[in-house]
């Protein structure tokens, strides 16, 4: 039987150029406020403004980072790479990753010297007013990424907005220590919000470091869209069944592949054009996913691969080997 491929559309030069201002944005705002925390940091001494300039240099990190990958990622597939370059995102997020818990071990050694030898947090307005600047600049630009998200459903540039959203918590968690150090003479509170923004970055290490395995093991989309995509498969009223449904994610891109069964006398023309209709309703759902559709004539004896058949194989009890003369 033959195969049917219907491959998603590569970003229109307008997305493309809209992802690319948005790493730029991203790269030019943490630029500056990392300056400007630097400035501040050193006419304070907050370790909790430490905390968060440390985070705003991971910002400008990742985001450099997240520029690179998304350039990447936005070359189209060619000789050399037939399923395009959307691995170049989570191999970038592992290293975001490694950063960032470097970064926070660093912070967690600073807060805890903090908390054994006490210093006095200094000029807390120059502070204050640096996060607010920094409280609004970041809300100027995760506006910019949604607006970016929105035309072009970028990941990268998606979980670049959900990093920022977090920065702001911290810059209003320094204020608040500030305030706590500076102005009521709380001088623990420092060192404290310090552990408490080490934690959060450690947590935010784990998911992007997670996510980012997920998609260069191939892990296979939920079961909740695979279930979705067979029931769509399965609607068609020429299919009689449909089976080894394998998926994945590379970057922006998804790729589908299943099976279909048809009544064995159909002409291949007619099993072609099913597989076609069958692939634009996935397609429909799932707009930038690669669909490969194999066609087979129902009831051929075969082996199923599917996800969950493997799972169930897995679980179930292995046989006790039968022994000759066991009597068995």
């Amino acid at each position: 039987m033959s195969e049917v491929r219907t491959q998603s559309a590569v970003p229109d030069a307008a997305a493309a150029r809209l992802m690319r201002r948005a790493t730029y944005a991203a790269v030019g705002v943490a630029g500056v406020l990392v300056l400007l925390k630097v400035a501040a940091y050193l006419i304070t001494g907050s370790v909790a403004l430490l905390s968060s300039l440390i985070d705003s240099a991971l910002d400008a990190a990742a985001s450099l980072v997240n520029l690179v990958a998304v350039r990447q990622a936005l070359q189209p597939a060619d000789p050399e790479h037939r399923f395009g370059h959307g691995k170049a995102e989570p191999l970038a997020g592992l290293g975001q990753a490694a950063f960032i818990s470097g970064s926070s071990v660093f912070l967690i050694v600073e807060a805890l010297g903090r908390l054994l030898s006490p210093a006095p947090v200094t000029e807390g307005g120059v502070g204050i007013a640096v996060m607010l600047f920094a409280i609004v600049a970041t809300f100027v630009l995760v506006g910019y990424q949604r607006h970016v998200v929105a035309r072009t459903g970028s990941v990268a540039i998606a979980a670049d907005g959900v990093h920022y959203t977090g920065d702001v918590l911290i810059n209003l968690s320094v204020i608040a220590s500030i305030v706590l150090a500076d102005y009521l003479g709380f001088g623990y509170a420092d060192p404290l919000f310090a552990l408490a923004i080490a934690a959060y970055l450690l947590f935010n290490a784990r998911g992007i470091f997670r996510s980012s395995l997920d998609l260069l093991m191939d892990r296979e989309l939920p079961d909740a869209d695979r279930a979705r995509i067979l029931s769509m498969a399965r609607a068609h009223p020429q299919v009689v069944d449909a089976h080894d449904l394998r998926t994945r994610s590379s970057g922006q891109q998804t790729f589908i592949q299943l099976h279909l069964e048809m009544a064995p006398h159909l002409p291949l023309v007619e099993a072609h054009a099913v597989a076609e209709q069958v692939a634009a309703q996935i397609r429909g759902s799932y707009p930038r996913a690669d669909v490969l559709i194999h066609q087979d004539p129902a009831g051929l004896a075969e082996r199923h691969h599917d996800a969950l058949a493997y799972r169930d194989r897995a679980a179930a009890p292995v046989a006790a080997p039968q022994h000759p003369g066991s009597g068995e």
